[in-house]
Formats: C-alpha cells, sequence, structure tokens
C-alpha cells in the first residue's frame, strides 16, 4: 500500500505540472469553491445560526498536527477534554464535550456519518492523520443543528475535506519524537486540468512504542479523491482509509500501582509452566477499514443548490487476547476431566473477537438562498449489518478443543436509520434574524443470535424522534447575540441491550437544550459568553445494578441536567503577538440518585446495598476547565504556549472523592521557523514540547469493581496515566 501512494502521489505531480495552461488563469475560483462548501452547507453552522460553535482551520490543523489522533487538535476548543490509552495521543483516544463522551457526538465527514451505527462511538485509531486532508472543523456544543447519523447529545463536529487546489503542489513531512514515534505524510494534487479535473491523494504512516509499557501502534492512513467541475456542476469521488495494529493497553493502571509503576501494563499478563509472569506478544487489536463517496452538486438556479452523496464503508478487524484462567462454560464447553480423573473448570486460551460491517447509503441536500431567506432540506437513509463473533485459537488444554478456530458465539446487528430536516434562517431586519429546524428521525434495529455475554438473544425495536430547533440572532456592528432551544432523542447503544439482559430493556433518552449567548468583535480583540442548560430525561447511566446476565446494568433515571457558561476571547497584544483563551464553568447533576453496592459478609453474597445518595455530580463532567494559547508569528518564526486544565472527573455517579480523576494542569511548547528558498515553496522545521512542567497526570479511569466487604467499601480503580514531557521534531518540504 505504501508504495501505491508514493507512486500515485508522484504521477499526480507529473501530471500536474505537465497541465498548466494559460486557460486556468481564468477558472472561476469562487464557484469551485462554493460547489464544494455547498456539501456541508447543509450540517455546518452559519455567524447568524443561534448556535455555539467554533471553527477549526486548515492552518491550523496542519500547524498543530503533528503525530497525535485528531482530538488533540481541539484541545483549545471550550469545553473539550482528551484522554488517552497509550498515554501520548497516539492510537486509541477518546474525547468529551460538555462531560458527554463520543457516543453522544455526532460525527460527520462531508455531512456522511461517522459514528458506528452500534456502539455509537468513533474509533480514531482508524483514522489515523485524517488532518492532513481536512480542509475545517465546525464543533458545534449541545444540541446543534439538524444533521445526519447519530443524535447530539452533547456536540456535533463537521469536518470537510480539502477543498481542490487550482495549482499543483507535492508535500512531505517526517516527525520523530519521544517513546519511539514517527509520523509520515505525503501529500499531493495535480492542480486543475484541462479546466475541469483536479486529482489529490495523501499517503501516511504513524508508529509509536506508546508511553504505556508494549502500547505499541503501527498505524497506515490513505486518502485519495477525483473531481470534474463545470460550471456550475461537480462531481467528486474520494475514497480514504486505514489499517491499524495497535497492543492492547485498554486496561489502564490500577490505583495501587500508579504510585510505583504508572507505565504498567496489565494486558496479556499470563503465568508460563514454570510459575514465570509474562506478557502475551500478540495481544493486540486489528482493523482495516475504507470509506468511498461519491458527491455531486447541481447549482440549479442562482439560488437554489442540490447536493446527493452516496456512501459505502467497510470495516472487518478483531482484537486477540490470552485468557488466563478463563471457565469452560463461559465458552460454551464442558468442564474438562483430566487424565487424573479430576474435573477442570477453568483453563489458560486465546481468543479473537471480531467484527465485520458494512455501512452504506444515500444523502440529498437542497440549499436555497435569496434576499433575507436561507433555507437547507436535507434527507438520508443509511444501513448498516454488522457480523460479531468469537473464536478460540488455541487452548491450553488442547483435548478440550473442539475444532480448530471453535466459534463460541456469533450475532447480528441490523440497523436502518433515515431522517429527513427542514431549517430556515430568516433575516426579519437587517440586525435581527429568526431560525428554525424541524427534523424527523426514524430507527430500526435488530440484534439476533448468540452474544459470548448474554448467551441468545433476539432484540428488534423501532424508534421515531421528532426534533424541533428554533432560535433568535441579533447582530449589528461588531455585536451578536442570539438565543435557542432545542429538542434531541437519542436510542440506546448495542451494550443497554446486550447487556441488560432480556428483561430490563433501555428506552431512548430525551435531550431539552437551551442556549444564549453574545460575541464581540473588535479591531484588536474579540470575546463571547455561552449560557447553557441541558436538561435530560431518561439520560442512560451506570448506578451499580447488576443485570440478570451478571453485566453491569445502564439504567434510564428520570432527572438529570448539565448547566453552565462557556467564556472565550482573544487579545492582538502585538502584530507579532496574539493571545486567545476559553474558561467554562459547568454544573452537572443528576437529581435523586440510587445507588446499589454488592455486598458480601463473610464471604457469602448478600442482596445489594440501596444508597439514596440525592443529588449527585454526573461521571467524567468537570466543573472547571480553561484554555489558554500566545500565540508569535515573526516572519518565518513561529511559536505557540498552549496551556489547559481539566477539573476533578468522578468514576461514577456517587460524588465520592475516592472514586475520581485529580484535576491537572497541562502546558504544551511549539517552536518553528519557515525558510522560503527560490527552487521550492518552503522548508519548515518546529519541535513540540508536550508536557512542558512535567505533570504527572491521569486523563481518564474507570472502576473495576466496587464492594461492601464485612462492612467496608472496597474499590478496585483503574487509571489511564498520561506521558511525562515529551518531545517531537518535525520537518516539512513543500514544492
Amino acid at each position: 500500500m505504501r508504495k501505491i501512494f508514493y507512486v500515485v502521489a508522484g504521477l499526480l505531480i507529473v501530471s500536474g505540472r505537465m497541465s498548466i495552461t494559460a486557460q486556468q488563469a481564468v477558472v472561476d475560483t469562487t464557484n469551485v469553491y462554493e460547489l464544494n462548501e455547498v456539501v456541508v452547507s447543509a450540517v455546518q453552522a452559519r455567524r447568524e445560526t443561534p448556535v455555539a460553535f467554533r471553527n477549526v482551520s486548515a492552518a491550523e490543523l496542519r500547524e498543530n498536527n503533528t503525530g497525535q489522533s485528531l482530538p488533540y487538535l481541539f484541545t483549545q476548543t471550550p469545553s473539550v477534554v482528551v484522554t488517552s490509552d497509550g498515554g501520548n495521543g497516539v492510537g486509541y483516544v477518546s474525547m468529551r464535550v460538555r462531560g458527554t463522551d463520543a457516543g453522544r457526538i455526532n460525527f460527520t465527514v462531508d455531512g456522511v456519518p461517522v459514528n458506528d451505527s452500534e456502539s455509537h462511538g468513533v474509533f480514531w485509531v482508524n483514522m489515523p492523520d485524517f488532518a492532513s486532508s481536512v480542509e475545517s472543523i465546525q464543533i458545534q456544543r449541545g444540541a446543534g443543528t439538524s444533521t445526519n447519523g447519530a443524535a447530539a447529545f452533547g456536540a456535533t463536529v463537521a469536518m470537510q475535506t480539502q477543498r481542490p487546489r487550482l495549482e499543483p503542489y507535492f508535500e512531505a513531512s517526517s516527525a520523530a519524537g519521544s517513546y519511539g514515534t514517527f509520523a509520515h505524510t505525503v501529500r499531493g494534487g495535480t492542480g486543475l486540468i484541462g479546466n475541469h479535473f483536479v486529482f489529490d491523494a495523501r499517503y501516511s504512516n504513524v508508529q509509536t512504542d506508546g508511553y504505556i509499557e508494549r502500547a505499541r501502534a503501527n498505524m497506515s492512513s490513505y486518502y485519495a479523491s477525483a473531481a470534474y467541475y463545470n460550471g456550475g456542476t461537480m462531481l467528486k469521488f474520494q475514497t480514504f482509509g486505514s489499517s491499524e495494529v495497535s497492543y492492547q493497553a485498554w486496561n489502564g493502571v490500577d490505583s495501587a500501582r500508579l504510585r510505583t509503576n504508572r507505565r504498567y501494563n496489565s494486558c496479556g499478563k499470563y503465568t508460563d509452566e514454570n510459575g514465570v509472569t509474562r506478557f502475551y506478544d500478540n495481544q493486540t487489536d486489528n482493523y482495516w477499514q475504507h470509506h468511498y463517496h461519491l458527491l455531486a452538486t447541481q447549482r440549479l438556479t442562482d439560488a437554489l443548490n442540490l447536493n446527493v452523496t452516496l456512501h459505502y464503508t467497510d470495516g472487518h478487524g478483531y482484537y486477540e487476547d490470552y485468557k488466563a484462567g478463563a471457565k469452560y462454560a463461559a465458552y460454551k464447553l464442558p468442564n474438562f476431566k483430566g487424565a487424573d480423573g479430576k474435573e477442570q473448570k477453568r483453563t489458560d486460551l486465546v481468543r479473537r473477537k471480531w467484527l465485520q460491517n458494512d455501512f452504506y447509503g444515500a444523502l440529498a441536500r437542497l440549499t436555497y438562498t435569496r434576499n433575507r431567506l436561507q433555507a437547507v432540506w436535507g434527507a438520508s437513509i443509511n444501513n448498516y449489518t454488522g457480523d460479531h463473533f468469537g473464536r478460540v485459537l488455541w487452548m491450553k488444554t488442547v483435548e478440550a478443543m473442539p475444532q480448530p478456530d471453535y466459534e463460541y458465539y456469533r450475532s447480528r446487528g441490523e440497523k436502518l436509520d433515515y431522517n429527513t430536516f427542514l431549517k430556515a434562517s430568516y433575516r426579519l431586519s437587517n440586525a435581527l434574524s429568526a431560525y428554525a429546524d424541524l427534523q424527523y428521525r426514524g430507527i430500526d434495529y435488530r440484534i439476533t443470535g448468540t452474544d459470548d455475554k448474554a448467551g441468545d438473544i433476539d432484540v428488534h425495536r423501532t424508534f421515531s424522534f421528532f426534533n424541533p430547533k428554533a432560535g433568535l440572532s441579533y447582530e449589528r456592528g461588531g455585536s451578536h447575540a442570539y438565543a435557542s432551544f432545542a429538542v434531541a432523542h437519542r436510542e440506546p447503544n448495542r451494550k443497554n441491550f446486550t447487556e441488560n439482559g432480556p428483561t430490563a430493556q433501555p428506552t431512548y433518552e430525551t435531550l431539552y437544550d437551551y442556549e444564549a449567548g453574545y460575541e464581540y468583535t473588535g479591531r484588536a480583540f474579540h470575546l463571547g459568553a455561552n449560557l447553557y442548560y441541558m436538561d435530560y430525561d431518561n439520560q442512560l447511566v451506570l448506578t451499580g445494578k447488576i443485570s440478570e446476565i451478571g453485566e453491569a446494568l445502564t439504567s434510564n433515571i428520570k432527572d438529570s441536567y448539565r448547566m453552565g457558561v462557556e467564556l472565550s476571547g482573544g487579545l492582538r497584544l502585538a502584530p507579532w503577538l496574539d493571545w486567545s483563551g476559553n474558561v467554562t464553568l459547568s454544573s452537572n447533576k443528576i437529581r435523586n440518585f440510587t445507588e446499589y453496592v454488592n455486598t458480601y459478609q463473610g464471604g457469602k453474597e448478600q442482596p445489594q446495598t440501596v444508597n439514596e445518595l440525592g443529588t449527585t455530580d454526573i461521571a467524567f463532567s468537570p466543573n472547571l476547565t480553561f484554555g489558554s494559547t500566545f500565540d508569535v508569528h515573526w516572519r518565518g518564526f513561529t511559536a505557540a504556549l498552549m496551556s489547559s486544565y481539566v477539573g476533578r472527573q468522578y468514576l461514577d455517579n456517587t460524588s465520592a472523592r475516592e472514586r475520581s480523576i485529580d484535576p491537572y494542569f497541562l502546558s504544551d511548547l511549539r517552536v518553528g521557523y519557515a525558510f522560503h528558498p527560490s527552487f521550492m515553496k518552503e522548508i519548515a522545521l518546529d519541535v513540540s514540547v508536550r508536557n512542558l512542567f512535567n505533570a504527572e497526570y491521569e486523563s481518564g479511569g474507570y472502576i473495576y469493581d466496587t464492594f461492601i466487604n464485612d462492612g467496608k467499601r472496597v474499590n478496585q480503580l483503574n487509571y489511564f496515566a498520561q506521558a511525562t514531557r515529551n518531545f517531537m521534531a518535525r520537518l516539512t518540504l513543500k514544492f
């Protein structure tokens, strides 16, 4: 694959340099760019849209993109918190906005849903260096505007792939740094050929040994597009994808060991026949994913544009792990009798848990802009099928293996997701605009087969959601004020169904989102404030209850909310020095929360202890976050000092300090210099120092178990320790 893309990139450059003609000098650049903007205009907010959002430009993405996964480029966005399994921001990472996880954030690429249809999650390990092919990213906080795919219960992240470049180009960058981290990217394009065609391609490879022991990762990705432009017509095909192999680090570090060896990784641990502790070498996650988009945009009139997108995503992969002391019964096998006639209930084994899925669909968007009215109609239909199955590759008691690659469970998830929306902004006066947004979303979800934990499963649920939104926006001079109200609904994910057992089935969640904000932009400064109140009905949370199949039960709780204020601002301190910053102060609560705790007395299981805790904090929802950036640009020299603070995060919904993540403060420093020699466009060198002040901190964690034993509360906590001071250097060549 790597050789193929080096060749492709080279061919693109050669063909591009041969294609430049005098005719290209009269190309309507604005027309080409506007046709691309139509693709995302249906899901991205505009300045007069009454929602809180931040646009991240391609320049900002390129400047900060040194190999870490995409969420690490959002750390200076209000209310955003990121964490990494491997500790250095490469591989498995996750992000939260206003305390809500990725499963409650809507992600799209050119309007196409990215969230997994069943888990609702987004796995950035499958999109390494995607930032190198992105033109812009808009992060809407709250319910946002109507879009496609998963419900936006905390934020919407709308990504737009790169615009066409009318001139040929070639770029190569290589970065190297701490913990054996290397990131290499080559990208190029033909420019406009024959006044109609543009071709672009990229190949990237990111490798690391990880901060956490053995948390190595090897990830490759590509992007390629071919576009045709003719007057008011754009036809574009793009494909992007990746392959990844990463050693598992998702267990975290237990709280006791955190003080003595914060880099410890328990994944793959076993004891050999000589009693020596070892770690299984192939305790890895392996996944391949390929996306295909066909986009057509047609300007029907000066006021009316139509965009249609067809898409298909193929994904398949597995994780392999060594299970020490596994019960035969858990793998649907009888206990084994050895040569001595003694019955054995457990053995060591190696298993693979597979996922093979297909996701495809169609989107249509019609945009009308005339005088005071801007309206968008959109519709989409998407279908998902996912096969989940597990196989035992090896068993210590060879005689107990019924067959090679013994399959012990298989199930299929099928999901049909369709929606239509109409949203419009109407300028009531020169300063005042009204916004309305109506969406209908329907879901048909089925799970059949056998599950590794639940046994036989047969789930069939349908949902119909109506999501209205409305608001007002006032803009005069440099001032902009807005207020809005939105309703959003979210269906349960796969685990909510499979791990709750056949009787305790969950229902959907509802969000009522109230937002109001003010922004002022002056010649040398800008400031903004956004107030929000997010009222949840039937939010799904962990309560400590155990389902009838022995798994942690997610229960719908009636009453919970998030409320806060987000402040942001920026100031030009000198022609060469800028400062920007943000602060979020919030309160995130569950009313009338009841906790259920497993209880044992004298080694015997007792009824669960029930604790009526009243109003408690929602897990992973810090009451205070802030970010600050000092940015220097002087001739070819650049520097940035980026700092962030994240307040205390509770690991469960009990507000128990002993089950929480301590607050932390971080600073990163980046310095660089760019040369512009006569024989090429640019040579740039930059060096980043992450965690400048060498803080020892944890940004994520979970409760492995908590119970009461003989009257004493026992907490088994695991944390995701993050890297101490580390470095990354990057060289970029542009032709």
